[in-house]
């Protein structure tokens, strides 16, 4: 929560935890803990692998992106990620991932998403220049509820997996040290290149995979 002047106070979590349900998946066993956001009534939830509180915990911070995640769209790399991230954290034994509702298009929304979508398809721009196009932020989104859920659930620190270092400032800025950043790096493919490299080139990614790959013909 923040107080009367806008200051965030690490001792105040933000979220109020509601249910905790066993949920067996294809990558194995996990808690899922689901939680409301005081400040913004957004329904969250982490799901979480073996007792992950404590140091160093494996950690993944997944946006929601229904196109890659739900449907399997190729023009990212999300849904590939949310796999990785779960097999690497059941591997591990022990880990948490939290799933942010309300960062769709890195926070834009879904519909505002797909009219970014349209203008890189239609109009080459890419995801940085599709959204200064349609008068909306590069990025939007808030790391607040998440930090809370990881103090509800005891993780005092983590070991973050991501490409995006901005992502781990903005949890240290919540009171989240993040003690190591895991990179979770997946093949690029023929429809995700242009964007992943404009993630690299213009919102700082560290995206060494892609050092060599051939541009389009």
């Amino acid at each position: 929560m923040t107080d009367s002047e806008g200051a965030f106070d690490v001792g105040d979590p933000g979220v109020r935890r509601v249910v905790e349900v066993r949920l067996p998946t294809r990558y194995g066993e996990f808690r899922a803990v689901g939680f409301l956001d005081r400040c913004t009534g957004i329904e969250q939830v982490a799901l979480v692998r073996g007792e992950a509180a404590g140091e160093r915990v494996l950690t993944r911070l997944h946006s929601e992106c229904l196109t890659g995640d739900a449907f399997g769209s190729t023009h990212c790399e999300c849904g590939e990620q949310l796999a990785t991230s779960l097999r690497a954290i059941a591997e591990e034994g022990c880990g948490v991932l939290i799933y942010l509702q309300g960062h769709e298009g890195r926070g834009i929304g879904l519909l505002a998403k797909l009219r970014a979508m349209k203008l890189q398809q239609d109009d080459g721009l890419d995801t940085v220049d599709a959204n200064v196009a349609l008068g909306l932020p590069v990025d939007a989104r808030d790391y607040r509820s998440a930090a809370g859920m990881l103090q509800d659930l005891g993780v005092r620190s983590v070991r973050l997996l991501s490409n995006n270092p901005r992502k781990g400032e903005a949890l240290e800025r919540y009171g989240v040290p993040v003690a190591e950043r895991v990179p979770l790096l997946v093949p690029p493919g023929a429809e995700n290149l242009r964007y992943l490299r404009a993630k690299r080139e213009r919102l700082d990614h560290d995206l060494p995979h892609l050092d060599g790959v051939p541009g389009p013909s």
